[in-house]
């Protein structure tokens, strides 16, 4: 095969798999109900996960949900970062969260906020299992990592 021969292979293999991204997007999710007894409860090291989805909608690249039941004394993983935004919401127990730098006690019905690239944590302090819902969001408008 000569060097044209190549190019226009490599042209071509690049063009089909354009047209192959775009022929078979990843389907927008609309309005849609999660039953919380349809979620199936995968066990972990540090309690437990339910997953929600992971999926992109009108104005989201991806929407991203799960609950996390979090056993007393345990934390998710270390204090982290990441470009999405993300929001939590404590349905049960005691948890601390570090925010802006400071860890912050919050109970029942509280909201977390983690702006983009900032850095954040979660521990559960109290003396039952934490369950609390995430939410991250990925725009057109998330930094890279």
């Amino acid at each position: 095969m000569n060097r044209r021969e190549l190019f226009a292979a490599l042209a071509a293999t690049a063009v089909a798999g354009d047209a192959l991204a775009w022929a078979d997007p990843k389907p927008v999710m609309g309005s849609k109900v999660f039953d919380w007894n349809s979620l199936t409860d995968k066990p972990n090291p540090n309690g437990s996960v339910r997953t929600v989805c992971s999926t992109p909608t009108a104005t989201l690249e991806n929407l991203e949900i799960h609950i996390t039941t979090l056993d007393p004394g345990k934390s998710p993983h270390p204090p982290h970062k990441h470009p999405n935004e993300e929001l939590i919401i404590l349905r049960q127990g005691t948890v601390e969260t570090l925010s802006n730098g400071t860890w912050i006690r919050v109970g029942p019905g509280s909201v977390i906020f983690n702006g983009s690239n900032q850095l954040h944590g979660l521990k559960n302090v109290g003396a039952e299992p934490a369950i609390y819902h995430v939410v991250n969001f990925k725009t057109a408008a998330t930094p890279s990592a």
